[in-house]
């Protein structure tokens, strides 16, 4: 089969280098791509950007593919995938009115009530008033987040009152601005994806990722600076248990609103003392957990997807899954997350790449003379695999080291702490 994914990340980069191995899969194609995806899959552009159903769909068209697997959430937001079902693709991805569960996190919480899922109390508010009442009635720290999509920078926690107003006063002064007030869950935290054909759930592997932007969790949050999986330290049934009492009803609920959900739901929890906690909905893969899950998944991931886009996830296969450990470092240029300098030339990939270590372009780009340049924040994604955690960490980091970008910035502890056995989850 052909399969086209939508996207220009690393994590388009890792599901295209998944798919491609599918040995059903003839051909990928991916729009608009990145130069690391140009050399698996035809990269097609998107002039008018992976919003643009129009254009995807013509993309699809001119290919005649099998399947389309979106990879951001904007699209999905915006309808692309209801444009191409419209037209007849099968397509991994949830319709617009799903992927509200990204879109608003209101409607997240609204979702989460009805379906009676574990998740953090929370305010929606609209006026600085509202915002004030909210922070007094939860108290520090304060965990203030933007109602909207906002590439996983939109939330700030903080013991600083002031601060967590003035990101409150920049969110409610866009158009329509809304935020939501939650309270602080304790724990480590656990991304969890889950695909979904609208009626069954099947769990991936979980992952733990990295949002802050410095060493022991320091700084600004980010899209995420890195991840690792397996997580040993997890309690046993933990993943089943989060099927039952979150991912299945919250399926259950938008197949009854008349809004099926078909896609991956991502989880994030928290592991607190009452329990497992929901901190939020996204409904694509993440970026980076995506990188080290998919590096672990032995089964044949196109079929997979396939499956969950045509229905018919019930006649799957058990998942199978490496043994080792799998981590990801990402590579970030300069400035970032505030405000990250672009055009810094990139050398050394050929000599990252080994047996255990493998570089995934996030964004990247060519310029005039084909070297390549450093194109957005997040700028590359490095991938180390190695029987052990340790043995994981260690081939990424080797690899990070062998990759010169001037001014570059990557954190050194993904990962370490579970390394050291030093993750412990709260007790009532």
């Amino acid at each position: 089969m052909k399969v086209l994914v939508i996207g220009s990340g690393a994590r388009e980069h890792a599901l295209v280098k998944a798919i491609a191995a599918d040995p059903m899969v003839e051909a990928v194609i991916a729009a608009p791509g990145n130069p690391g995806i140009d050399a698996l899959a035809v990269c097609e552009p998107l002039p008018r950007g992976a919003t643009h159903g129009p254009d995807v769909v013509a993309v699809a068209a001119k290919h005649g593919v099998d399947l389309v697997v979106i990879g951001p959430e904007a699209p999905l937001v915006e309808g692309v995938a209801d444009d191409l079902r419209a037209a007849g693709f099968a397509t991994f991805g949830p319709s617009a009115k799903a992927a509200q569960l990204e879109g608003s996190k209101a409607f997240a919480k609204r979702i989460m009530a009805e379906a009676g899922v574990p998740t953090a109390f929370a305010h929606v508010c609209t006026t600085r008033g509202e915002v004030e009442d909210a922070l007094d009635a939860l108290g520090p720290p304060y965990v203030v987040k933007d109602d909207g999509l906002a590439a996983g920078k939109g939330v700030i926690v903080t013991d600083s009152r002031v601060a967590a107003l003035d990101h409150a006063d920049a969110c409610l002064s866009r158009p329509d601005g809304r935020i939501v007030v939650e309270e602080h869950l304790d724990g480590p935290e656990v991304s969890l994806f889950c695909i979904s054909d609208g009626d069954l759930v099947i769990p991936l592997t979980p992952a733990q990722d990295f949002k802050r932007a410095q060493d022991d969790d320091r700084g600004p949050n980010t899209g995420g600076m890195g991840a690792y999986s397996p997580l040993d330290w997890l309690p046993d049934g933990l993943v089943d248990d989060v099927v039952a009492r979150v991912a299945q009803p919250t399926i259950d609920r938008m197949r009854h609103l008349d809004m099926p959900f078909v896609g991956v739901l991502y989880i994030g929890l928290a592991l607190t003392s009452r329990g497992p906690q929901v901190i939020e909905f996204n409904v694509r893969f993440g970026d980076p957990e995506t990188q080290v899950v998919l590096d672990r998944l032995a089964t044949a991931v196109g079929e997979l997807l396939l499956a969950a886009a045509t229905s018919q996830l019930g006649e799957a296969e058990p998942l199978r899954w490496h043994p080792d450990a799998a981590v990801t470092v990402v590579l970030a240029a300069p400035g970032y997350p505030a405000a990250p300098q672009t055009g810094g030339l990139v050398t050394g990939l050929d000599e990252a790449e080994s047996d255990v270590a493998y570089v995934l372009h996030a964004g990247t780009s060519r310029d005039d003379h084909g070297l390549l340049r450093a194109g957005g924040g997040r700028v590359l994604s490095i991938v180390g695999r190695g029987a052990t955690l340790a043995e994981a960490r260690a081939a990424a980091y080797e690899s990070v080291g062998r990759v010169h970008l001037p001014g570059g910035r990557f954190r050194s502890d993904i990962g370490l702490r579970a390394e050291r056995g030093e993750i412990t989850i709260p007790h009532l």
